[in-house]
């Protein structure tokens, strides 16, 4: 784009936020932080032919002095000695953990043993080997002298963290666990090395930023001593001025009336009660209700609840109807699951109300053709020689529809014994290993006395 003046526009990044502000006749500048010149703008015209002028801000790093300035090493040769010492860093989660050997390999897995059984490991690597960065490859000096000459000819890639522009050494790794979603093409991830002074190599998040593509970012204090890598760089929302041109009003006519509309539905959710709520929740959610970001994490989240002192009995009959629901997870979305009824994702927020996403819904018939190619019973030995029930799968389809595939949601819930010194103690986390794609696992002492009911089909009943 060409301002007015002109002047060539900087490309748009995702990493830059802007807000358009609407001051109508009085204008007053900012004389602090971000800089504006008159001639810096450009004319916007409406789907409705109204016009408007609006001053764009000026972006700059203000740190090219001491860059240019710079001969000492390479960001590719101050992180050699993490790839030569074949070093390798986790990550804890609830269910999985992340392994990430510098140079080599990342590995997601999760290990599970039961009493007197071998451990059962759930492993996928989500990159092997260095792709585009050399570094790993013997007597490759020069072609990584070749890869950090052509960074430093480029603008520096910069990721946000925690709302600050943050400059980064990207490093590419290929050739991971086959993708079943993306025609069975290996998993790959960018590895993301970043500066933190005092940190000893850490994960600070891993993310799948599309199907089977990962990104991992590295805090290393190896990159400090590198100028354009030492620097956490604010980023603040850009702010960009818009004044309607003569004939034209204050604010777009079509704004105005977007901005009524959403004020307008704010107000029932603001009127609601906790108390006034139903407490099942039967009707299906309308499928415009999506979260934010979906399939951003393979782990979505994991927390315990208690649920109420209702005795054995009568719980195990309210759950097995599906009257009484479970209810678990934290961060932004948690999960609720009525047994032989729904999973829905749910967020809740005292401005906007209750936003729900369907993730699945029950159909017996369904789950009893999805058990004829599944395990919906898994069994272990007790040390006398009988057979127990260990786990039960139950598949609840039909749920909202992805954007990410355009089928609808579907979910396997996985019932599982956990002993607890609170008897109406209940785990709830929830998996994406394939987009919209999930696993609910659900461990709590009450299943525990109604999994040996289970028939073939891992359907259970009230105890006799």
């Amino acid at each position: 784009a060409v301002g007015e003046g002109g002047r060539a526009l900087p490309q748009l990044s995702d990493d830059i936020p802007f807000r358009v502000n609407w001051p109508g006749t009085e204008l007053s500048l900012p004389t602090t932080g971000v800089l504006y010149k008159e001639d810096n703008y450009i004319i916007m015209t409406t789907a409705d032919k109204e016009k408007y002028k609006c001053l764009l801000p000026l972006i700059a790093s203000g740190n090219e002095e001491e860059e240019k300035d710079y001969k000492g090493p390479t960001p590719g040769e101050l992180l050699e000695p993490l790839f030569k010492q074949s070093s390798c860093s986790y990550r804890i989660e609830s269910y999985w953990t992340y392994e990430v050997c510098h140079g080599k390999h990342i590995r997601q897995y999760h290990e599970e043993k039961e009493t007197g059984q071998k451990i059962n490991i759930q492993e996928y690597y989500l990159g092997n080997m260095i792709m585009k960065n050399p570094l790993s490859e013997p007597g490759s000096q020069e072609l990584s002298c070749g890869y950090d000459l052509f960074l430093s000819l480029t603008q520096i890639p910069t990721k946000n963290i925690e709302g600050q522009m943050t400059p980064y050494y990207p490093v590419e790794l290929g050739n991971g666990t086959p993708c079943s979603l993306r025609q069975n093409l290996p998993r790959s991830s960018t590895v993301m090395y970043i500066c933190h002074p005092e940190a000893k190599h850490e994960i600070l998040s891993v993310a799948e930023v599309t199907t089977c593509e990962y990104e991992v970012v590295i805090l290393t204090p190896l990159l400090c001593s590198h100028p354009k890598y030492s620097r956490f760089r604010a980023s603040p929302v850009n702010d960009i001025f818009c004044q309607s041109l003569p004939g034209s009003p204050l604010k777009p006519h079509n704004l105005e009336q977007l901005e009524k509309q959403q004020e307008m539905l704010k107000m029932p959710f603001r009127r609601v009660k906790e108390e006034e709520m139903p407490s099942t929740k039967e009707e299906k959610f309308s499928s415009i209700h999506k979260p934010v970001a979906v399939g951003s994490h393979q782990l979505l989240t994991v927390g315990t609840t208690h649920i109420s002192k209702l005795t054995d009995e009568q719980l195990i009959k309210e759950f097995l109807s599906g009257s009484y629901c479970f209810h678990g997870g934290v961060g932004w979305w948690k999960y609720e699951f009525c047994y032989g009824k729904y999973v829905h994702q749910y967020h809740e927020d005292k401005e906007s109300g209750k936003t729900s996403v369907v993730v699945g819904t029950w159909s017996k018939e369904e789950h009893i053709e999805w058990s004829r190619k599944n395990a919906a019973r898994t069994f272990y030995l007790r040390e006398d020689g009988t057979q127990t029930v260990r786990m039960v799968s139950h598949f609840y389809g039909n749920g909202d529809v992805c954007d990410l595939t355009d089928k609808p949601r579907q979910v396997t819930v996985k019932l599982k014994c956990k002993e607890s010194d609170s008897p109406h103690a209940v785990t709830i986390y929830m998996l994406e290993p394939h987009s919209c794609q999930y696993i609910l696992g659900v461990e709590s002492p009450v299943i525990c006395k109604i999994l040996d009911t289970a028939d073939e089909y891992g359907l259970l009943s009230v105890p006799s």
